[in-house]
């Protein structure tokens, strides 16, 4: 008898939750008119301003009106005298829920940085920034953890107190952590996962039940791993543990300009060499990091004192020597890292020099993504310096020079968290706003500082960023040295799970499943759903003295046709 299998792959129709789904929109758009506020408001009264200015109130001194424009109706604050001086509606919050908010912001003239704050009797919360524009409206998303129960105020404010502060269609909605934990269960479904059925029949076409079926996966398509040092290149059980987790690294130190030419002249790429060399021979993708860096207290030794005609010729070589020796083998380059908190070279070599550094790479290596590697773009909502909005305006200043509008950009976040754990409403809406870009997002250099919930944030954290639908691939910033590592440590020195790598080991069981099995119904048929990544099929059945077969199975992100079957033919002779 002849055993003929069909494999068909179909589309994830959805994954049903009981809580109000989250919405991850969002605009980096100045439009002429707002979009409808988010859930319809969500707790905000009178969210897009349709009622005149019931639920609105005067903030501090200014004066409130309301006003109408091309059938757009919105509030505007106007003679302010302080920062604070704005509009303000009173609402109430409930302690441990999560907040997320929504609004579009105009000012009268200029660019200016608007912020939304949350005031309450003990704090006050700030939920999100916006550089807002005239004669447009600009979307501002934020959100908050609540601290208390209570009476609250959300206001909105600005330094500029020359310019009127127009608002409209707000929104700001609650959801529980059942509810925030759901979102990330269902995002995790539609964008991680596909739904796979597979019928089995025997040669004359008929249904075949009770064949088994099982699948190991080879190799995760989410890419996902840590840093790495030069330690690594002597120690097998460093080796061994590493290699058989992550599927992507970056060196912590080994790549930059000052591991490789320490001394002018004398480039030395030897470690870098060979710890390319160990994660091409594991199947392990390697993040260019980096190629310049801003900060200048990390420059080589040599390099401060140079003027302007040197620093120009021994970054040109600098760019020339690195990326022509590792094209095509890296992954993704982090360009001019962290030039939004720094500016050395700009300082010494003109405004255009980043700009100018991702066109030169892009002349040398066109075929690899280049990113704006930042901090605090995700973890500090304070840190204006490096805020979504700023970074999206970087995002275009560099695409709008001369011909970088064909360069494959993408947005590096280090997302290092601090000492105060993690705002997740703030950082899943950050992730919103800079993912309407439509550029691949990466986790660059993930941990969370030490304090008494550090590991709960770690993991909590893991879970937030591999569930949103933008981030396209995550590195934690977990490099061990005989002197520790920079923030967590995944293992002790003799490569045993500290508390940080069980974590990361029950994340890898869940997203790299090693036996996953099944039995077909009467009809046989076996439907499951599949993280994305390759497979082995074992099949079998008990016919033919139980033959088996195996089978390479790929399972890959969904498109948007409607259906997709992909039939694969099986027999045993």
């Amino acid at each position: 008898m002849s055993l003929i299998f069909l494999l068909c792959v179909i589309l994830l129709r959805g994954f049903e939750v009981d809580a109000l789904s989250y919405d991850y929109s969002a605009s980096i758009e100045c439009l002429t008119q707002p979009l409808k506020p988010q859930y319809n408001g969500g707790i905000i009264r009178n969210p897009d301003l349709n009622n005149g200015l019931e639920g609105w109130n005067s903030f501090g001194d200014a004066k409130i009106e309301h006003r109408e424009s091309s059938g757009n109706k919105y509030v505007v604050a106007h003679s302010r005298k302080h920062a604070h001086d704005s509009v303000s509606q009173k609402i109430s919050i409930e302690k441990g829920k999560h907040y997320t908010l929504s609004a579009w912001i105009q000012v009268s003239t200029g660019n200016v940085l608007v912020t939304a704050i949350v005031k309450t009797s003990k704090e006050y919360n700030f939920a999100g920034a916006i550089f807002a524009e005239s004669k447009c409206w600009s979307m501002l998303k934020g959100g908050f953890t609540a601290q208390d129960s209570g009476p609250a105020e959300l206001y909105f404010e600005g330094n500029n107190t020359s310019v009127e502060i127009w608002i409209d269609s707000v929104s700001l909605q609650p959801f529980t952590d059942k509810e925030w934990s759901s979102h990330q269960d269902q995002s995790t479904e539609q964008n991680r996962k596909r739904k796979v059925l597979i019928q089995a029949q025997d040669e004359q076409g008929k249904p075949l039940a009770n064949a088994k079926i099982s699948f190991q996966m080879k190799k995760a398509s989410f890419p996902f791993g840590s840093s790495m040092n030069k330690y690594i290149l002597n120690n097998a059980l460093y080796q061994n543990w590493f290699a058989s987790r992550f599927t992507v690294t970056a060196f912590e130190n080994e790549m930059k300009w000052y591991s490789t030419e320490s001394v002018q002249g004398k480039e030395d790429y030897t470690t870098a060499d060979a710890m390319l060399q160990f994660a091409k021979n594991h199947n392990i993708d390697v993040r260019g990091h980096n190629v310049f860096w801003d900060d200048p207290s990390f420059q080589p030794g040599w390099v401060p004192s140079l003027s302007p005609t040197q620093l120009t010729s021994a970054t040109e070589q600098r760019l020339k020597s690195v990326v022509s020796k590792y094209k095509g083998k890296v992954i993704a380059w982090d360009v001019v890292n962290e030039n939004l908190h720094f500016s050395f070279y700009e300082s010494k070599l003109g405004p255009d020099f980043s700009s100018k550094i991702f066109e030169e790479i892009h002349n040398v290596d066109a075929g690899t993504t280049l990113f704006l590697n930042e901090y605090n773009t995700i973890e500090d909502n304070r840190d204006s310096v490096a805020s979504p909005g700023r970074y999206v305006q970087k995002i275009k200043q560099i695409r709008s020079y001369k011909k970088n509008s064909a360069i494959r950009l993408g947005i590096g976040l280090e997302s290092h968290f601090g000492d105060k754990g993690i705002n997740f409403p703030y950082l899943r809406a950050s992730l919103d706003f800079l993912g309407a870009t439509r550029l691949p997002i990466w986790i660059t250099e993930f941990d969370v500082a030490n304090q008494p919930r550090q590991v709960q944030y770690f993991e909590l954290g893991l879970k937030e960023l591999h569930s949103h639908p933008m981030v396209k691939g995550i590195v934690m910033w977990t490099a061990l040295s005989p002197q520790g590592c920079y923030r967590i440590c995944l293992t002790d020195n003799n490569f045993k799970n500290l508390a940080a790598g069980k974590v990361v080991d029950r994340f890898l069981a869940q997203w790299k499943p090693k036996n996953l099995s099944g039995v077909t119904d009467k009809n046989g048929y076996l439907e499951l759903s599949l993280f994305h990544g390759d497979y082995e099929m074992k099949i079998s059945h008990s016919v033919k003295n139980n033959s088996s077969f195996s089978q390479l199975l790929n399972v890959s992100p969904q498109n948007q046709s409607n259906t997709i079957k992909q039939f694969v033919k099986l027999s045993v002779k």
